[in-house]
């Protein structure tokens, strides 16, 4: 007689298997771009010298191209080194330095915009009459499109004498307070009325009903509007940096880049940007679980928006 072998469900991949599945197919897709946009050159090139060529040599000379349209990713590569490796951070020429300079307005317009954005919440939440006016504003005021208003910040303050990191951070905190006010605003009305009823009933005053229930209950949303917001503070400093005219930071490595015709080097400006942005988010994730697991007393909790 024989007994059939207990069901055992397929294994599922790693995470870490998934994440080099897509490395390579995007490394796949990069290749064959670079040949799509940069053969045009190429096989002009070919016919005004006459020469005898194949896709092999085509692809080739597409992958190596000196001031190509879209740089292959072994060129980025290259690119990188130089500016990351070669060079000392210390020196303007290097990603990691400029890759500092944005990462301090990121920073500082970060703390400013959720400092901002959690005080709009509370007001909102707290007092209606700034639930009524404030909240259409805050709204609005994500309409106006960041490179128009960049500029502007930028001008009015350099009239002013105030330059640096305080103009590139103010355009930060305007990216940022706005996913902040408005998860606050969810994360602190999420609790039940029934919850906010017993408290009542034992007497617990505003603040008690705040600091027991409602900012327990609104971390998970403060966290996942803080990892957004994190990233829209990178992408307005690195805005608020073009109209510096290249002095420093990310923003001016891809303006430079831009004006000289240099792509290997705004192509290698964008990842380290992702990978600044990407740490970023990472960070704050690493922070939400640490809070989490005090909040819930040791215990890993998941929770559900």
């Amino acid at each position: 007689m024989t007994t059939k072998a207990p069901y055992t469900a397929p294994r599922k991949p790693s995470t870490m298997l998934a994440v080099l599945t897509v490395v390579m197919a995007i490394i796949v897709v990069w290749y064959a771009g670079a040949i799509h946009l940069n053969s045009p050159q190429i096989i002009d090139r070919y016919e005004k010298k006459e020469l005898d060529w194949s896709f092999t040599q085509l692809a080739v000379d597409s992958w190596n191209m000196k001031r190509a349209v879209l740089p292959s990713p072994h060129q980025v590569l290259v690119e990188l080194k130089k500016t990351i490796i070669d060079k000392k951070v210390t020196s303007k020429r290097s990603l990691v330095y400029h890759a500092s300079v944005t990462l301090s307005s990121t920073l500082l317009g970060f703390v400013l915009g959720a400092g901002l954005g959690i005080a709009f919440a509370v007001g909102i939440v707290y007092v209606q009459t700034l639930d009524k006016s404030l909240m259409p504003w805050i709204i609005t005021s994500q309409t106006i499109p960041i490179l128009a208003l960049a500029p502007m910040i930028i001008v009015v303050f350099g009239a002013l004498g105030i330059t640096g990191v305080l103009p590139k951070s103010l355009i930060s905190m305007y990216l940022c307070f706005f996913p902040v006010t408005v998860g606050m605003v969810k994360g602190l009305r999420s609790p039940q009325p029934m919850l906010v009823d017993l408290l009542n009933t034992y007497s617990a005053s505003k603040w008690q009903v705040f600091w027991r229930l409602r900012l327990p209950s609104a971390v998970p949303f403060l966290f996942a509007s803080l990892k957004v917001a994190i990233a829209l503070s990178l992408v307005g400093a690195i805005v608020a940096e073009l109209p510096t005219g290249g002095q420093a930071g990310l923003g001016s490595r891809l303006l430079s880049g831009s004006y000289y015709g240099q792509t290997n080097l705004i192509w290698a400006a964008l990842i380290v940007a992702a990978v600044v942005s990407a740490s970023l988010v990472s960070l704050v994730g690493v922070v939400e679980r640490k809070v989490c697991l005090r909040l819930a007393g040791g215990q890993e909790v998941s929770h559900e928006h």
